[in-house]
């Protein structure tokens, strides 16, 4: 059974009478799957990036048709379960909790209960993905972002990683992006940029729950991480 048959089983039990909107369906997650923890990961990651999406998407009051098409960048999902999908981000929109509740359940049921934990940082990672796609990064939406991170316990130094990943590189630190301390020699930056590209090599994202579908987070971060490398590789070997 794919992941979208198992987020359509429990987006199903959402219904416009429900007292709770999609927090019912973040409670049938964390118990049905109790004793599965790898199908729970996923689908709870699922449910993490939709809810969260569609909160992220109400933070500068308009939805624009860009972060439309980031969203289903991210999530390519399947024509039979489109209107899942849809109803699901509908109601978290619509939903009178606050994204910090919906946060503070995500980082219970994906997360390791480490600080800068991976699998949270893949979600922050498809957040930035959309709220960067029309071209603007509203102050609302940084705030809204910062304000995620300090929920997944991100330290303020590796959320700052993060950030520098997703902008343009004409405006950032190479450094910053890769995660290590200018200065440092070149055979320690490649040791640590070919750590970073193992460690998100798509099976590695497999493996730690990130659904199948939703790959494409870990090919744009190693796209930047790449270019990043290459920016620092050319200045060396031009200093």
């Amino acid at each position: 059974m794919s992941i979208w048959d198992r987020l359509g089983d429990f987006i199903a039990r959402i219904s416009a009478s429900a007292a709770n909107g999609v927090a019912d369906v973040v409670e049938a997650v964390r118990t049905v799957f109790s004793g599965d923890a790898e199908t729970r990961r996923r689908v709870a990651f699922s449910v993490a990036m939709i809810a969260l999406s569609a909160k992220m998407a109400k933070a500068d009051g308009v939805v624009s048709q860009d972060e439309v098409r980031a969203f289903y960048e991210i999530f390519a999902v399947p024509p039979e379960h489109a209107r899942d999908v849809a109803r699901l981000y509908h109601f978290a929109q619509q939903d009178v909790a606050g994204f910090e509740y919906y946060a503070e359940r995500m980082a219970k049921l994906c997360g390791s209960g480490h600080t800068n934990c991976r699998m949270l940082e893949d979600i922050l990672d498809g957040l930035f993905h959309i709220a960067k796609a029309d071209g603007i990064m509203h102050q609302c939406e940084g705030s809204f972002l910062h304000r995620v991170s300090e929920i997944f316990h991100i330290e303020e130094a590796h959320y700052q990683t993060i950030v520098a990943r997703h902008l343009d590189l004409g405006d950032t630190d190479p450094y910053r992006v890769l995660g290590i301390e200018r200065g440092k020699p070149f055979e320690d930056v490649r040791k640590h940029y070919r750590k970073l590209v193992a460690s998100n090599h798509p099976d590695k994202l497999i493996a730690r729950g990130l659904p199948e579908e939703f790959i494409r987070i870990a090919t744009t971060r190693i796209a930047a991480i790449n270019a990043a490398y290459e920016m620092i590789e050319r200045g060396l070997r031009h200093a």
